[in-house]
């Protein structure tokens, strides 16, 4: 697929504006060959009808204003000179000129020999480019073609927000492996195509060239500033009458296997969901959701855990999040700030994956570092524990400006039946313990770990899963307006504040001097009523 044809495929008709076609490449170097550098340029320019390897320009895509980086393999084999970098650099700046998202069709061998040491610079020039254009920040859309390989690749493709993959392209930095490799086996199979890019964190995406045009549209929609909640006046949150639910009723409930998952709260209160997968360095967490999409017409940004995937050869890792899960969520939590988009977490973890490989793979680093950024995220944040809330995976993904519990859901640093073994090395008294651990949402809410509590269905979420998602739908649209009609910088100390305080000896003493003299009043109540009746049995 030429150039062109790319274009005509994604641009709305009409609204193609080609910028800096006149840029063509000399031969900087004088370089010697068989063939003459400025004779190869002449005859791709004559032969493809481009000036030179790469087309930039201004366009409209599903009606949003966006400029356009589409690089021809036909061209020199869609290598990076001068000029390509040069004109992929002023489209990069345009953009933050006239603040429009960028979207870039790379497909690329690699390395212009012929303009040698300075075909290598223009990896920094893009690179630049694109720290800029970041700051700005403004969206930027990669698709890799068949192939993408060198200097491209290892560029400016791999700085953008999203990167997506066309099916079968071969992707990877040295182009005499990718192309040994890509004729070996099946396009699935390959060690370096964009299905297996995906496997390994690279990617978000595979998508085929029907499909491109409106998922762009869609991206690009909900990415823009033009959706937001916003509220002059807090609307109060509602009240309703929640049963106390008895701690082990609780754990049970919590993770009953038809309780809605995050996935079935998504498909129920989002629309135009994407979802974006991989940590761009080692793999994806199928047990970490991430993506965002529409609540209300407001666009959210959302990380949800999810114990078992459907349709998935993997079970999830049974909801245990992995290092790479971490690093995915952060990649959301970077984006929002960037974009200025709040933030959803639905937390339904066990708790982290504990195996050593996981250890060996920074676990515990990329646990803080997710805990730092949500700490230090500035947008609109709320987290919902939807199941079981565990350990430091439910902390990471819940250090939030609001944290909300559905009715059922519990919040534990470890599960009943692994508190029992540690304490009375049987796990059997696991009910016993559940009770000590106050760990149901109504404990929660007590301590000042919940904000407020979601109401659930009668019998629990999984009765009426639709139901469900209403109530969980209405109690975030109310929040997320009352979070955007405050200050920034307020929202910020006060979620500080909030954590700071939690487990702090003056807040423990008071809490637990409260309950002593609740349960005193309790006694005192029953001696005085006992001692009535018994006056009254000695008048008689």
């Amino acid at each position: 697929m030429t150039a062109r044809e790319r274009i005509n495929s994604l641009a709305d008709p009409e609204s193609f504006r080609e910028t800096n076609q006149s840029i063509t490449s000399l031969d900087p170097l004088s370089f010697s060959s068989r063939i003459p550098y400025k004779q190869r340029i002449f005859r791709d320019q004559r032969r493809t009808g481009l000036t030179e390897a790469v087309v930039t320009g201004i366009c409209e895509i599903g009606g949003t204003k966006t400029s356009l980086i589409v690089l021809d393999f036909g061209f020199m084999g869609g290598t990076m000179g001068c000029v390509v970098g040069e004109k992929i650099s002023l489209a990069l700046e345009r953009s933050v000129k006239l603040k429009i998202p960028t979207v870039s069709i790379v497909t690329s061998g690699g390395t212009r020999v012929q303009e040698g040491i300075l075909s290598l610079m223009q990896m920094a020039k893009t690179v630049m480019a694109s720290n800029i254009h970041s700051e700005a920040g403004l969206p930027f859309i990669s698709v890799l073609a068949n192939p993408t390989t060198g200097q491209a690749y290892a560029s400016f493709a791999n700085l953008a927000d999203i990167i997506i993959g066309e099916p079968g392209a071969v992707v990877g930095f040295s182009p005499s492996f990718t192309q040994s490799e890509s004729s070996k086996d099946q396009a699935s199979t390959r060690p370096l195509t964009t299905e297996s890019q995906v496997v390994k964190g690279m990617l978000d995406a595979v998508v085929d060239r029907t499909s491109l045009k409106d998922l762009l549209a869609t991206i690009l929609d909900l990415l823009g500033q033009q959706y937001q909640l916003t509220s002059k006046q807090k609307i109060p949150a509602e009240t309703s009458d929640l049963k106390v639910v008895p701690a082990w009723e609780a754990v049970q409930l919590s993770r009953h296997q038809d309780r809605p998952s995050s996935v079935d709260y998504i498909t129920r209160i989002l629309t135009n969901f994407v979802e974006l997968h991989g940590d761009r360095i080692n793999g994806d967490d199928l047990s970490t959701i991430c993506g965002f999409g529409q609540l209300g017409g407001q666009t959210i940004m959302v990380i949800g855990n999810e114990r078992y995937r459907e349709n998935s050869k993997e079970p999830g890792n049974s909801g245990r999040t992995t290092p790479e899960g971490f690093r995915k969520a952060q990649r959301i939590i970077h984006m929002a700030s960037k974009f200025n988009i709040p933030i959803l977490c639905l937390v339904d973890t066990p708790g982290p994956d504990i195996s050593l490989s996981a250890d060996q793979r920074g676990l515990s680093n990329t646990i803080a570092t997710t805990i730092s950024k949500m700490a230090s995220a500035q947008v609109p944040s709320i987290s919902v524990v939807i199941g079981e809330g565990g350990n430091a995976s439910a902390l990471a993904f819940g250090i939030t400006d609001r944290v909300f519990m559905q009715e059922n859901a519990i919040y534990t640093t470890v599960a009943p039946e692994d508190a029992a073994e540690l304490i009375y090395q049987d796990k059997n008294r696991a009910e016993e313990v559940s009770e000590s651990l106050r760990l149901t949402a109504q404990d929660c809410l007590e301590l000042g770990i919940a904000d407020r509590i979601v109401p659930e269905p009668p019998g629990g979420a999984h009765n009426n899963p639709d139901e469900a998602a209403r109530q969980l739908r209405r109690v975030l649209l109310r929040e997320l307006s009352n979070l955007q009609s405050g200050s920034q910088r307020r929202r910020v100390r006060e979620k500080n504040k909030k954590f700071r305080k939690m487990g702090e000896y003056s807040s423990y003493f008071r809490t637990a001097i409260t309950r002593e003299v609740n349960s005193l009043q309790g006694f005192v109540s029953t001696k005085i009523r006992s001692i009535s009746r018994k006056a009254e049995k000695d008048t008689e």
